[in-house]
């Protein structure tokens, strides 16, 4: 049986591994997919897939199922749930208005949003009672964007909603921001650190009232239809979820075990309970978040020869950190390094164990797409062990006249 259990494995190993677009040079490589392979066959990794790529050279790995009961292989164009990856689409959307001078970085909020003209902070609490102060910090679009602004992870509308909790049920986006601005604050602007889901959202707003689009229909027409991200979106169709990544929770020294949906994200996936959260909202597939994380590793120009930002943008919006010295890296809905050296890398995971980073310095990409709740997760050194064995290959092979994926 064990046996077996190996051949078919294998046999589910490339399945679906076809690259997008004109495509990079295959590296002919295999290191990602002998780091995972034992713990497909012990059970433990349901499925993943997996990218390492450097200056034209690329490896694709699509490992185990994307559902173990039907013994479906993965593939680069299974639909899954990105989480949080969400937020880095929303920055790339405010970077936008930044480059076309509609939005300054250190607007205040309530310029766009006036709910938020007068803010309170939640000081302290004693035998049940509040107490709150009038902010003296003034909230800016920044802010909003690098999680100091001083948000919970998700307002109220959304902690308590049973059907469709989390991001996948709520509030429209502006309503979103009009009931964070009514609760009070964590801390004062500016000056610590609370990652928030209702932030970006914010952010998100802010694109709304600038634009006069609802802002997923901006981000479909500045973003992902010229990116050519078809797959991407906030409602997959029924067809889509024919093929989607199945959700599984990891178990200790046993096989994975499937898990219908998760609290925050509710089935069904696509009805009208579902709103758009640029916190976390859209749903995606390997090849289509290539396309997206390409254009970043290019510094805003895709692998199709259209370009979505300028360098610089990218460079010093997207890149680097914008918040104040000492509160970490982050950008805007990216995490970022504080300082962008050779070696910095940005991009951003989400919930359910996926993550795309970038180094634009290298032009370096590593993408990892699953669909895991909880711990343990013994693959991952495996998988870092990988990676290290990749770009020093990618290195020992850069004299080969490879396709960059660039435009000059």
């Amino acid at each position: 049986m064990k046996k077996l259990l190996i051949l078919i494995a294998g046999a589910a190993i490339f399945s679906g591994c076809s690259t997008v677009g004109n495509g990079p040079e295959n590296s002919g490589t295999t290191f990602a997919k002998d780091a995972l392979a034992p713990y497909v066959e012990n059970g433990q990794l349901a499925g993943a897939a997996n990218v390492f790529y450097k200056d034209g050279l690329q490896e694709n790995a699509c490992i185990g199922y994307a559902d173990v009961a039907a013994r479906r292989p993965i593939t680069m164009d299974d639909v899954y749930m990105q989480c949080s990856q969400t937020k880095g689409f929303c920055g790339v959307t405010i970077a936008m208005l930044v480059e076309e001078g509609r939005i300054s970085l250190d607007d205040p909020v309530s310029k766009y949003l006036p709910e938020f003209k007068e803010l309170w902070v939640h000081e302290s609490t004693t035998n049940g009672v509040k107490t709150l102060v009038k902010a003296q910090n003034e909230l800016t679009v920044r802010m909003a964007m690098n999680h100091t602004g001083g948000f919970p992870f998700e307002i109220c509308a959304k902690q308590g909603n049973l059907k469709g909790g989390g991001w996948s049920g709520g509030a429209p986006l502006r309503q979103t921001a009009a009931i964070a601005a009514a609760c009070p604050l964590l801390f004062e602007p500016g000056t610590k650190v609370q990652y928030s889901n209702t932030g970006i959202d914010i952010g998100a707003a802010i694109v709304e009232v600038v634009t006069g689009q609802r802002w997923e229909d901006f981000l479909k027409e500045r973003v992902l239809d010229p990116l050519g991200m078809k797959s991407t979106w906030f409602w997959p169709t029924d067809k889509q979820l024919e093929t989607q990544m199945e959700m599984y929770d990891c178990v200790e020294n046993a096989p994975a075990k499937y898990r219908l949906q998760n609290d925050m994200q509710q089935r069904p996936y696509n009805d009208d309970h579902v709103f758009p959260s640029a916190g976390a909202g859209l749903w995606t597939t390997a090849n289509d978040q290539l396309r997206f994380y390409k254009m970043l590793m290019n510094l805003g120009m895709a692998e199709n020869g259209v370009r979505i930002l300028k360098e610089e943008t990218v460079k010093e919006l997207l890149a680097k950190s914008t918040r104040p010295k000492g509160l970490g890296g982050y950008s805007l809905g990216l995490s970022a390094p504080e300082e962008d050296t050779d070696d910095a890398w940005f991009g951003h995971g989400g919930a359910w164990g996926t993550n795309c980073m970038v180094n634009w310095h290298r032009k370096e990409l590593k993408l990892w797409a699953v669909q895991l709740c909880g711990k343990p997760r013994p693959w991952d050194k495996a998988r870092s062990e990988a990676e290290d064995k990749f770009f020093r290959y990618a290195i020992d092979n850069s004299g080969a006249d490879a396709y960059t994926g660039r435009v000059k």
